[in-house]
Protein backbone atom coordinates (compact mmCIF):
# COMPACT_ATOMS: atom_id res chain seq x y z
CA UNK A 1 0.00 0.00 0.00
CA UNK A 2 1.52 3.35 -0.78
CA UNK A 3 2.02 5.81 1.12
CA UNK A 4 -0.57 8.21 -0.29
CA UNK A 5 -3.36 5.28 -0.17
CA UNK A 6 -2.30 5.14 3.44
CA UNK A 7 -2.95 8.75 4.36
CA UNK A 8 -6.53 8.34 2.71
CA UNK A 9 -7.48 5.93 4.64
CA UNK A 10 -6.64 7.18 7.82
CA UNK A 11 -7.97 10.30 7.05
CA UNK A 12 -11.26 8.33 6.27
CA UNK A 13 -11.54 6.90 9.79
CA UNK A 14 -10.13 10.28 10.78
CA UNK A 15 -13.52 11.88 9.39
CA UNK A 16 -15.70 8.83 10.65
CA UNK A 17 -14.90 8.70 13.84
CA UNK A 18 -15.27 12.47 13.92
CA UNK A 19 -19.10 12.42 12.89
CA UNK A 20 -19.83 9.42 14.74
CA UNK A 21 -18.92 11.16 18.58
CA UNK A 22 -21.10 14.57 17.13
CA UNK A 23 -24.22 11.95 16.14
CA UNK A 24 -24.06 11.64 20.07
CA UNK A 25 -23.39 14.78 20.34
CA UNK A 26 -27.22 15.41 19.02
CA UNK A 27 -28.30 12.61 20.54
CA UNK A 28 -27.47 13.75 24.48
CA UNK A 29 -28.08 17.77 23.30
CA UNK A 30 -31.24 16.87 22.97
CA UNK A 31 -31.24 14.87 25.88
CA UNK A 32 -29.98 18.56 27.61
CA UNK A 33 -32.20 21.03 26.33
CA UNK A 34 -34.40 21.30 29.17
CA UNK A 35 -31.66 21.28 31.72
CA UNK A 36 -29.04 23.46 30.04
CA UNK A 37 -28.99 26.21 27.30
CA UNK A 38 -27.10 25.53 23.88
CA UNK A 39 -24.67 28.51 24.59
CA UNK A 40 -23.78 27.28 27.95
CA UNK A 41 -23.90 23.58 27.05
CA UNK A 42 -21.47 24.46 24.17
CA UNK A 43 -19.61 26.72 26.58
CA UNK A 44 -18.98 23.84 29.28
CA UNK A 45 -18.01 21.45 26.12
CA UNK A 46 -15.25 23.41 25.36
CA UNK A 47 -14.33 24.21 28.67
CA UNK A 48 -13.35 20.59 29.08
CA UNK A 49 -11.87 20.13 25.69
CA UNK A 50 -9.96 23.16 26.30
CA UNK A 51 -8.27 21.44 29.15
CA UNK A 52 -7.61 18.25 27.36
CA UNK A 53 -5.53 20.17 24.31
CA UNK A 54 -3.49 22.12 27.33
CA UNK A 55 -2.08 18.88 28.40
CA UNK A 56 -1.68 17.69 24.38
CA UNK A 57 -0.22 21.17 23.11
CA UNK A 58 2.71 20.54 26.01
CA UNK A 59 4.17 17.77 24.20
CA UNK A 60 4.30 19.55 20.78
CA UNK A 61 6.95 21.20 19.69
CA UNK A 62 7.71 24.55 20.48
CA UNK A 63 6.64 26.65 17.75
CA UNK A 64 3.61 24.88 17.77
CA UNK A 65 2.47 25.97 21.32
CA UNK A 66 2.04 29.96 20.54
CA UNK A 67 0.45 31.63 18.29
CA UNK A 68 2.48 32.61 14.45
CA UNK A 69 2.07 34.62 11.60
CA UNK A 70 -1.38 32.11 11.13
CA UNK A 71 -3.08 33.76 13.97
CA UNK A 72 -5.64 35.56 12.22
CA UNK A 73 -6.56 32.00 10.61
CA UNK A 74 -6.68 30.63 13.53
CA UNK A 75 -8.97 33.42 14.94
CA UNK A 76 -11.28 32.59 12.03
CA UNK A 77 -10.96 28.81 12.91
CA UNK A 78 -12.44 29.99 16.51
CA UNK A 79 -14.88 32.24 15.31
CA UNK A 80 -16.58 30.02 12.75
CA UNK A 81 -16.39 26.49 14.67
CA UNK A 82 -16.31 27.37 18.65
CA UNK A 83 -18.40 30.90 19.19
CA UNK A 84 -20.83 30.90 16.17
CA UNK A 85 -21.94 27.19 14.83
CA UNK A 86 -23.31 25.73 17.62
CA UNK A 87 -25.07 28.75 18.51
CA UNK A 88 -26.58 29.15 15.47
CA UNK A 89 -27.40 25.49 14.54
CA UNK A 90 -29.22 25.26 17.47
CA UNK A 91 -30.75 28.61 17.00
CA UNK A 92 -32.01 27.21 13.34
CA UNK A 93 -33.31 23.97 15.10
CA UNK A 94 -35.86 26.31 17.06
CA UNK A 95 -37.92 27.44 13.97
CA UNK A 96 -37.73 23.72 11.85
CA UNK A 97 -37.30 20.39 12.08
CA UNK A 98 -34.85 17.98 12.50
CA UNK A 99 -35.47 16.13 9.35
CA UNK A 100 -34.95 19.51 7.30
CA UNK A 101 -31.72 20.35 9.25
CA UNK A 102 -29.98 17.16 8.28
CA UNK A 103 -31.00 17.49 4.54
CA UNK A 104 -29.73 21.26 4.99
CA UNK A 105 -26.40 19.19 6.27
CA UNK A 106 -26.71 17.55 3.41
CA UNK A 107 -25.58 20.69 1.41
CA UNK A 108 -22.16 21.23 3.23
CA UNK A 109 -20.03 19.05 1.08
CA UNK A 110 -21.07 21.06 -2.36
CA UNK A 111 -21.00 24.47 -0.09
CA UNK A 112 -17.23 23.60 1.07
CA UNK A 113 -15.89 22.75 -2.32
CA UNK A 114 -17.31 26.03 -3.76
CA UNK A 115 -15.69 28.04 -1.05
CA UNK A 116 -12.46 25.92 -1.18
CA UNK A 117 -12.40 27.00 -5.05
CA UNK A 118 -13.40 30.67 -4.60
CA UNK A 119 -11.23 31.24 -1.54
CA UNK A 120 -7.88 29.37 -1.49
CA UNK A 121 -7.84 27.98 -5.34
CA UNK A 122 -8.72 24.34 -3.90
CA UNK A 123 -11.17 22.97 -6.13
CA UNK A 124 -13.65 20.00 -6.35
CA UNK A 125 -12.25 17.28 -8.42
CA UNK A 126 -14.60 15.29 -10.90
CA UNK A 127 -14.43 12.61 -8.14
CA UNK A 128 -15.28 15.12 -5.23
CA UNK A 129 -18.17 16.77 -6.74
CA UNK A 130 -19.53 13.13 -7.58
CA UNK A 131 -18.83 11.48 -4.82
CA UNK A 132 -20.59 14.52 -3.14
CA UNK A 133 -23.87 14.72 -4.99
CA UNK A 134 -24.08 10.47 -4.30
CA UNK A 135 -23.88 11.50 -0.71
CA UNK A 136 -26.33 14.04 -1.41
CA UNK A 137 -28.67 11.65 -2.53
CA UNK A 138 -28.08 9.59 0.55
CA UNK A 139 -29.15 11.67 3.18
CA UNK A 140 -32.36 12.68 0.87
CA UNK A 141 -33.04 9.33 0.66
CA UNK A 142 -32.75 8.47 4.34
CA UNK A 143 -34.50 11.54 5.85
CA UNK A 144 -37.56 10.65 3.18
CA UNK A 145 -37.67 6.72 3.52
CA UNK A 146 -37.64 7.00 -0.51
CA UNK A 147 -41.15 8.26 0.01
CA UNK A 148 -42.14 11.07 -3.22
CA UNK A 149 -44.98 12.28 -1.09
CA UNK A 150 -42.72 13.08 1.95
CA UNK A 151 -41.63 16.02 -0.49
CA UNK A 152 -44.76 17.19 -1.03
CA UNK A 153 -46.11 17.63 2.85
CA UNK A 154 -42.26 18.81 3.65
CA UNK A 155 -42.17 22.65 4.76
CA UNK A 156 -39.32 25.11 5.10
CA UNK A 157 -38.91 28.27 6.43
CA UNK A 158 -36.55 30.98 8.19
CA UNK A 159 -35.05 28.38 10.33
CA UNK A 160 -34.08 26.66 7.20
CA UNK A 161 -32.37 29.60 6.42
CA UNK A 162 -30.74 30.30 9.12
CA UNK A 163 -28.93 26.64 9.65
CA UNK A 164 -27.92 27.08 5.96
CA UNK A 165 -25.65 29.97 7.48
CA UNK A 166 -24.46 27.77 10.17
CA UNK A 167 -23.90 25.19 7.59
CA UNK A 168 -21.56 27.92 5.82
CA UNK A 169 -19.54 28.64 8.87
CA UNK A 170 -18.64 24.70 9.38
CA UNK A 171 -17.57 24.90 5.71
CA UNK A 172 -15.30 27.82 6.22
CA UNK A 173 -13.93 26.61 9.62
CA UNK A 174 -13.22 23.50 7.42
CA UNK A 175 -11.60 25.61 5.31
CA UNK A 176 -9.80 27.91 7.51
CA UNK A 177 -8.18 24.84 9.27
CA UNK A 178 -6.73 22.98 6.47
CA UNK A 179 -4.87 26.22 5.19
CA UNK A 180 -3.31 26.04 8.84
CA UNK A 181 -3.05 22.67 9.12
CA UNK A 182 -0.24 23.46 5.97
CA UNK A 183 2.22 24.73 8.59
CA UNK A 184 1.04 23.20 12.25
CA UNK A 185 -0.20 20.13 13.40
CA UNK A 186 -3.43 19.09 13.95
CA UNK A 187 -3.60 19.23 17.90
CA UNK A 188 -2.14 22.78 17.71
CA UNK A 189 -4.66 24.09 15.15
CA UNK A 190 -7.41 22.92 17.56
CA UNK A 191 -5.80 23.90 20.47
CA UNK A 192 -4.84 27.28 19.40
CA UNK A 193 -8.19 27.63 17.95
CA UNK A 194 -10.24 26.92 20.83
CA UNK A 195 -8.30 28.68 23.30
CA UNK A 196 -8.58 31.84 21.25
CA UNK A 197 -12.54 31.06 20.85
CA UNK A 198 -13.63 30.09 24.44
CA UNK A 199 -13.73 33.59 26.19
CA UNK A 200 -16.22 34.73 23.69
CA UNK A 201 -18.26 31.50 24.46
CA UNK A 202 -18.29 31.91 28.42
CA UNK A 203 -19.24 35.37 27.73
CA UNK A 204 -22.60 34.40 25.91
CA UNK A 205 -22.98 31.94 27.98
CA UNK A 206 -22.83 33.83 31.00
CA UNK A 207 -25.27 35.94 29.53
CA UNK A 208 -27.76 33.39 28.66
CA UNK A 209 -27.72 31.77 31.74
CA UNK A 210 -29.54 35.01 33.19
CA UNK A 211 -32.72 33.85 30.93
CA UNK A 212 -32.04 29.96 30.95
CA UNK A 213 -30.69 28.75 33.82
CA UNK A 214 -28.81 25.47 34.57
CA UNK A 215 -30.88 22.96 36.63
CA UNK A 216 -27.63 20.90 37.65
CA UNK A 217 -27.71 17.23 38.80
CA UNK A 218 -24.91 14.27 38.54
CA UNK A 219 -27.05 13.50 35.19
CA UNK A 220 -25.25 16.94 33.75
CA UNK A 221 -22.41 16.83 35.35
CA UNK A 222 -21.56 13.43 33.66
CA UNK A 223 -22.91 13.91 30.47
CA UNK A 224 -21.09 17.11 29.75
CA UNK A 225 -18.08 16.10 31.00
CA UNK A 226 -18.83 13.08 27.99
CA UNK A 227 -19.75 15.86 25.51
CA UNK A 228 -16.33 18.07 26.51
CA UNK A 229 -14.03 14.75 26.27
CA UNK A 230 -15.48 12.90 23.30
CA UNK A 231 -17.09 15.14 21.02
CA UNK A 232 -15.44 18.22 22.14
CA UNK A 233 -12.34 17.30 22.79
CA UNK A 234 -11.61 13.82 20.59
CA UNK A 235 -13.86 14.55 17.73
CA UNK A 236 -12.52 18.09 16.95
CA UNK A 237 -9.37 16.62 16.84
CA UNK A 238 -9.93 13.54 14.49
CA UNK A 239 -11.91 15.98 12.22
CA UNK A 240 -8.95 18.16 11.86
CA UNK A 241 -6.67 15.21 11.35
CA UNK A 242 -8.71 14.03 8.38
CA UNK A 243 -8.70 17.64 6.73
CA UNK A 244 -4.80 17.69 7.13
CA UNK A 245 -5.31 14.35 4.85
CA UNK A 246 -8.05 14.90 2.53
CA UNK A 247 -8.15 18.32 2.22
CA UNK A 248 -11.51 20.87 3.40
CA UNK A 249 -13.63 18.96 0.17
CA UNK A 250 -12.02 15.73 0.68
CA UNK A 251 -13.29 15.65 4.46
CA UNK A 252 -16.68 17.39 4.16
CA UNK A 253 -18.12 14.36 1.64
CA UNK A 254 -18.25 12.15 4.87
CA UNK A 255 -19.97 15.18 6.73
CA UNK A 256 -22.85 13.37 5.79
CA UNK A 257 -22.05 10.28 7.69
CA UNK A 258 -23.72 12.19 10.48
CA UNK A 259 -27.25 11.35 10.02
CA UNK A 260 -26.85 7.77 9.45
CA UNK A 261 -24.24 7.50 12.63
CA UNK A 262 -27.32 9.42 13.90
CA UNK A 263 -29.74 6.84 13.30
CA UNK A 264 -27.73 3.79 14.26
CA UNK A 265 -27.75 5.13 17.61
CA UNK A 266 -30.55 6.06 17.65
CA UNK A 267 -31.15 1.97 17.02
CA UNK A 268 -28.81 0.79 19.29
CA UNK A 269 -29.51 2.37 22.19
CA UNK A 270 -33.51 4.31 21.65
CA UNK A 271 -34.60 1.15 20.42
CA UNK A 272 -35.72 3.10 16.93
CA UNK A 273 -36.05 1.31 13.56
CA UNK A 274 -34.03 0.64 10.83
CA UNK A 275 -35.14 -0.15 7.57
CA UNK A 276 -34.41 -0.29 3.96
CA UNK A 277 -34.29 3.56 3.31
CA UNK A 278 -31.58 3.50 5.88
CA UNK A 279 -29.58 1.31 4.45
CA UNK A 280 -29.75 2.58 0.69
CA UNK A 281 -29.35 6.04 1.95
CA UNK A 282 -25.96 5.02 3.98
CA UNK A 283 -25.03 3.03 1.36
CA UNK A 284 -25.38 6.30 -1.09
CA UNK A 285 -23.36 7.98 1.54
CA UNK A 286 -20.49 5.88 2.62
CA UNK A 287 -20.13 4.91 -1.41
CA UNK A 288 -19.81 8.94 -2.05
CA UNK A 289 -17.32 9.55 0.72
CA UNK A 290 -15.06 6.80 -0.42
CA UNK A 291 -15.42 7.39 -4.42
CA UNK A 292 -14.57 11.17 -3.25
CA UNK A 293 -11.63 10.33 -1.01
CA UNK A 294 -9.75 8.07 -3.86
CA UNK A 295 -8.80 11.53 -5.76
CA UNK A 296 -7.31 14.12 -3.69
CA UNK A 297 -8.90 17.48 -4.80
CA UNK A 298 -6.88 19.42 -7.67
CA UNK A 299 -4.26 21.75 -6.58
CA UNK A 300 -4.37 20.50 -2.95
CA UNK A 301 -1.12 21.09 -1.28
CA UNK A 302 0.52 17.80 0.93
CA UNK A 303 -0.70 18.46 4.52
CA UNK A 304 1.58 18.36 7.56
CA UNK A 305 2.06 15.00 9.23
CA UNK A 306 1.03 14.48 12.84
CA UNK A 307 4.34 14.07 14.62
Amino acid sequence: MTQEKTKQLIGIACVNLATLTWASNMVLGRLLKDAIGPITLSSVRFCVAALIFALLLKRQPAAGQRMGKDFWLLAAMAVTGVVLFSPILYWGLHYTTAVNGTIINGLAPLITGLFATWVIHEPMSGRQMTGALLALAGVLFLVSGGSWSFWQTAGFNIGDLIILAAVALWGLYSLFSSRVMRQRSSVSATALSIFIGLPALILLAVLEMQHVPVQFDARLLLLTVYLGVVPGAFGFYAWNAGVARLGAGGAMVFYNTLPLYGALLGYIFLDEAIGLPHIIGGLLIISGGIWAARQPAAGTRPALEEP
